[in-house]
């Protein structure tokens, strides 16, 4: 999964973005090519624009499954393992 912490500058603000660990395979522009770019001075894909419509969405959330090395994140799916990832430390910590 994407890390936040890593998100890319390129990235537009919203729900998708990806981080530094982005190795530019062409994956996510071949997929969704509406919604990302490569920046070409870095070598390195970025989401330059958010999905607009549900074709889009999907087509970003299909460019985040393929992606060899998990570099597209969600912020919804993020944000979620964030809470998650509390919880547990809250429990164990009170065990």
């Amino acid at each position: 999964m994407a890390n936040l912490q890593k998100r890319l500058p390129d990235n537009v603000a919203g729900k998708f973005y990806v981080d530094s660990t982005c190795i530019d395979c062409d994956v996510c522009r071949d997929t969704a090519p509406a919604n990302f770019k490569r920046n070409d001075e870095h070598g390195y894909s970025y989401v330059y624009k958010q999905p607009e419509n549900a074709e889009e969405v999907a087509l970003c959330e299909e460019a985040m499954r393929a992606c060899p090395v998990e570099a597209i994140g969600d912020n919804d799916l993020t944000l979620l393992r964030l809470q998650e990832k509390r919880k547990i430390s809250c429990t164990k910590a009170q065990n």
